[in-house]
C-alpha cells in the first residue's frame, strides 16, 4: 500500500478532493455485506474509514478482511478507543480530541495504544480532532464527556486547529458528529482552511451531495460521508460529485 498520509498531501497539492465512506462495524449488516461492499465499488470514494463512538461487537479483523478482497482503496482505522485496531487495515488516524479537554481523548487512551500498535505495520497519523456542535448531542460527544465547539466562534476553531497543527498533528478533522442535524458550518471550514497548511478533514451531518460540493469549496481536502451512506447505499447515484 502506497503512503497514504503523502498521497493526501500530494492530492491537496494538486486540488485533488478525496471522499471517505465511514462504516461503523455496529452498524454492519452481515447479510448485506457483499451489497454494500458492490456499492462502495461503484462510488467515488477514495478511502474507507472504520470504527464509532462504541464498537461493541468482534468482527472488526473479519471486516477489513471481507473488504480487502473485493476492494483496493486504502482502509484507514478511525477508533474511538484502543479496542478498535486490527493490524489488517492500512493506516489509523492517530486521534486526539483538541476541541474538549478530557485527558482521557487527548492522551490516556493514545498512550493505551501504543503497544498495541507497536505490533502493527500500521501508517500512523496523527490526526487533531474537534468536534462541532451540530444541534444535538451526538455519540462522540455523549463518549468523551466532552462539550462540542461553538459553531458560531469560527475564530476559536481556527485557533484550535492551529494550536493542533503547532503540536505536530498532520491532519485536522472537523467533526459534527455521527447523524448531526447540522454539519459543520461553511464559513467555520473556510476559516480554519485558509488558515493552516496540512490537510482538513470534514465530517458529520452531510446529507446530500450538496453538502459534499459545499464542503469541498469551502476548503475541505477530504469529506467523510457515514450515515447518509449508511442509510441508502444507493447515496451517489442520484447525481455526479
Amino acid at each position: 500500500m502506497t503512503n497514504i498520509y503523502n498521497a493526501i498531501i500530494q492530492a491537496k497539492t494538486e486540488n485533488r478532493k478525496l471522499l471517505a465512506i465511514l462504516l461503523d462495524p455496529d452498524k454492519i449488516v452481515w447479510d448485506n455485506l457483499g451489497y454494500l461492499i458492490e456499492k462502495i465499488y461503484q462510488s467515488p470514494a477514495t478511502h474507507i474509514f472504520i470504527g464509532g463512538s462504541h464498537v461493541q461487537n468482534n468482527i472488526l479483523d473479519e471486516l477489513i478482511i471481507r473488504l480487502k478482497e473485493k476492494i483496493s482503496l486504502p482502509i484507514v482505522l478511525f477508533p474511538g478507543n484502543p479496542s478498535q485496531i486490527s493490524a489488517n487495515a492500512d493506516a489509523i488516524l492517530f486521534l486526539s480530541l483538541i476541541s474538549g479537554r478530557n485527558p482521557d481523548y487527548l492522551i490516556e487512551h493514545q498512550v493505551d495504544a501504543v503497544p498495541i500498535l507497536k505490533k502493527t505495520q500500521l501508517e500512523i497519523i496523527s490526526t487533531g480532532y474537534m468536534l462541532i456542535e451540530s444541534g444535538s448531542e451526538t455519540a462522540v460527544a455523549r463518549v468523551s464527556n466532552t462539550k462540542p465547539l461553538d459553531r458560531n466562534n469560527s475564530d476559536y476553531a481556527m485557533h484550535t486547529a492551529q494550536a493542533g497543527e503547532m503540536l505536530g498533528n498532520k491532519l485536522i478533522y472537523l467533526e459534527a458528529g455521527s447523524g448531526a442535524k447540522k454539519a459543520v458550518p461553511v464559513e467555520m471550514i473556510k476559516k480554519v482552511s485558509n488558515n493552516i497548511k496540512i490537510p482538513l478533514i470534514v465530517g458529520g451531518g452531510i446529507i446530500d451531495l450538496q453538502d459534499i460540493q459545499k464542503a469541498y469549496e469551502a476548503g475541505a481536502d477530504l469529506v467523510v460521508i457515514g450515515t447518509a451512506f449508511e442509510n441508502d447505499h444507493n447515496f451517489f447515484e442520484s447525481s455526479p460529485i
